[in-house]
């Protein structure tokens, strides 16, 4: 299973291409004789400054098939990050698009990466013997673009473990007619969204990554592609349940969310619009090969934040977050205990790319520190309350800023927010929020503070408002609180006293 190229048919539902089974082996036969060409070898790097096309899946089964390692980035770096993760990675050849722009074909040539276009096969195929199962297959950067990069390194071996989990777990029925809408240089899209389903022998349709335009349409492209299954992130259902019509032909058997928790309002709403209560959040970490737990059986009551049982993997919360010393049992929360999620899984990536150091601070005997805030039920569910960075301490007391995100999220005329820790003289930190608006005039804000105030311990309670036109989001699509802070520094905050005084005037 999965190696053995019974793979799924692919489609651009957008463009209207598709390749079928016979139509892909012979595009990866032709990349396969192209990179031998140009003297890849195994253990050799190629970059893909592209992805979400037909041509990015046979690029990657070419290079597998030679051995080599795939590093997809993120097409839209600028020729200074380009050349970061050029020398961090050494990689031996790039392949780009006709969609690539052409500093990034001159950052390549300057760092000294031959690059070619995909479409550049010529007509010779050649066959190659399978990757090892230790062979590095993918890296996956998470961070350090302008810095000191942070990439994540799967074998073959963690690779087929996090596709085997989930075949044990929830099964490949669902999988029938797959759509990805997120881009696949990073784990959720890539190894999940994608591979898990077309290896499996299952059909995929990609399309362009984040794209408004397509998501406005999101029914009508559900309908006409027949779509048993999609994943998403937040930002996604933001923009589709606003403005896209539903499906009306009930093809849809499961939904995925990750990248961040469901409010139990919005999950209900995503469940009515998509019409199979077979929605639920999926834990995904890049280390862990990303979807690593979550409902197997997802017909339950929402709830704030719940992520369910490990798909593949062993799931604990510690009162410990020191990954230098060996976990200790006493030291396991209990039930309904807030703690420090912890994961063990055969899917476990091989480390951070020429970071040991780093991967010492995150792995502590097999066992994975996520950075995540969490607790596990009397059912042995886990539910999530937010990333550690993320805790606010105001003056002794724990907040997490995902709880007051989702009392907003249920307020009807907000379409987006975050909660950030603002530094305090008194307290150490304090609550600041930036919301997005629907209505923007007082009489909402006083709304909205009346909605909040009755839903949230007066502690929680933001003591500084941004009202802004959009909140800033990563390329994948998610919340960074610490850049939307940055971004409200720039703004001035609204007079929150004088608006609740126009209330009694």
């Amino acid at each position: 299973m999965f190696f053995d190229l019974n793979v799924g048919n692919l489609a651009e539902p957008v463009s209207g291409r598709s390749w079928n089974r016979e139509e892909i082996l012979g595009q990866v036969a032709r990349r396969v004789a192209r990179f031998q060409r140009h003297g890849l070898a195994r253990g050799d790097r190629v970059f893909l400054p592209f992805g979400n096309s037909l041509e990015f899946f046979a690029e990657l089964l070419a290079i597998w098939k030679l051995g080599a390692c795939a590093v997809p980035i993120d097409a839209r770096l600028t020729p200074f990050e380009i050349k970061t993760l050029v020398a961090a990675a050494i990689p031996k050849l790039a392949v780009i698009d006709h969609l690539t722009e052409g500093m990034v074909t001159q950052a390549l040539a300057e760092a000294g990466v031959p690059a070619f276009e995909t479409t550049d096969t010529g007509s010779e195929e050649a066959q190659a013997g399978l990757s090892q199962l230790d062979d590095d297959a993918l890296i996956l950067f998470t961070s350090g673009s302008t810095g000191a990069p942070k990439g994540v390194v799967h074998t073959h071996r963690s690779l087929r473990a996090r596709w085997m989990g989930l075949r044990d777990s929830i099964g490949v029925e669902a999988f029938a007619r797959t759509l990805c809408l997120l881009p696949t240089h990073f784990g959720h899209g890539l190894i999940c969204n994608c591979l898990f389903p077309w290896l499996s022998g299952k059909d995929l349709f990609i399309t362009p990554p984040f794209k408004p335009e397509i998501i406005m349409r999101l029914g009508k492209l559900l309908d006409d592609n027949r779509i048993t299954f999609m994943s998403s992130v937040p930002a996604i259902w933001k923009l589709a349940l606003k403005l896209s019509k539903p499906p009306q032909a009930k093809t849809l058997q499961r939904v995925h969310c990750g990248s961040a928790p469901l409010s139990a309002h919005a999950w209900n709403d995503i469940r009515t619009w998509t019409g199979t209560r077979q929605v639920c959040n999926a834990y995904g970490i890049t280390e862990t090969g990303s979807w690593v737990a979550g409902l197997s059986d997802a017909d339950c009551d929402a709830e704030d934040g719940l992520i369910g049982e490990g798909w593949g993997a062993i799931i604990k919360v510690m009162r410990t977050s020191d990954a230098t010393v060996p976990l200790n049992p006493a030291d396991e929360c209990q039930p309904g205990e807030s703690g420090f999620v912890w994961l063990n899984t055969p899917a476990l990536m091989k480390g951070y790319f020429q970071r040991d150091d780093l991967t010492r601070l995150a792995v502590s005997d097999g066992w994975f520190l996520t950075g995540d805030i969490g607790a596990i039920d009397e059912r042995g569910r886990l539910a999530l309350r937010g990333r550690e960075r993320d805790e606010i301490n105001k003056g002794g007391m724990k907040i997490y800023p995902a709880d007051v995100d989702a009392v907003v999220e249920r307020f009807e005329r907000a379409t987006d927010v975050c909660t950030f820790a603002l530094d305090d003289e008194i307290y150490g930190q304090a609550i600041g929020i930036a919301v997005v608006l629907s209505n923007k005039d007082d009489s909402t804000i006083r709304a909205l503070y009346s909605w909040m105030k009755s839903h949230l311990a007066e502690h929680k309670m933001p003591v500084r408002w941004w009202v802004i036109e959009e909140i800033p989001r990563t390329s994948r699509g998610k919340i960074n609180r610490d850049a939307v802070k940055a971004a409200c520094a720039n703004i001035a905050a609204i007079d929150l006293n004088r608006i609740l005084a126009g209330e009694n005037t």
